[in-house]
């Protein structure tokens, strides 16, 4: 899907997107590192709820967003469009999710493997268009002590998207409302998320 900044941001304002992650995946470079990437392409790893969304959603998703023709050859394996597999009830979906979409869109020039492992991308790559509001990462550096803290959480996730234009406040404070936490603790992150200067 091109740079890995606009999918995670896209993926996590998705209701049942548990947690994104940026990262590197699909070579056999030891240590990747975004400068010196070697045979990987940028990837997004989603935690997700499947009796909120379903694997089907996040794939029709992944191809509803990006054309992989034009992707595909970008800046050598980098922008590489793939999607990874983790077990054959996914690469069943993956396949059969193509072969729909394929009779609407033609074909879908995407690598589907078996999913191996995936390097996370350093620290300033996580959670990129929420990064942009400093007022955002001050006020959630109370919930969020650290940077894995932030990079793991839902909440970051759902405002990485509203950052980037893929969802609202209004939106991200409905579905704060029915998240399985005590009603204080909605109320609590509803009241933060209002306080931010956007």
């Amino acid at each position: 899907m091109g740079c890995f900044w606009s999918p995670e941001a896209l993926f996590g304002s998705l209701p049942g997107v548990i947690r994104t992650r940026t990262g590197y995946a699909g070579g056999t470079t030891e240590h990747p590192a975004y400068r010196e990437m070697g045979d990987h392409s940028e990837a997004v790893e989603i935690d997700f709820d499947p009796e909120l969304i379903t694997h089907d959603a996040l794939v029709e998703v992944f191809w509803n967003n990006h054309n992989p023709v034009n992707i595909n050859g970008y800046k050598g394996r980098q922008y590489q469009s793939l999607l990874f597999y983790r077990d054959a009830e996914q690469e069943e979906t993956i396949h059969r999710v193509k072969q729909r979409m394929e009779s609407e869109k033609g074909t879908l020039d995407t690598e589907i493997l078996p999913f191996k492992e995936f390097h996370m991308a350093e620290p300033r790559h996580q959670k990129y268009y929420l990064k942009r509001f400093p007022n955002a990462i001050e006020k959630l550096s109370a919930l969020y002590p650290s940077e894995d803290d932030l990079t793991d959480s839902t909440l970051a996730a759902r405002l990485n998207g509203l950052a980037k234009g893929f969802s609202n406040l209004e939106r991200i404070r409905r579905e704060i409302s029915q998240w399985p936490i005590g009603a204080g603790d909605q109320e609590a992150l509803i009241a933060l998320i209002r306080q931010i200067r956007w």
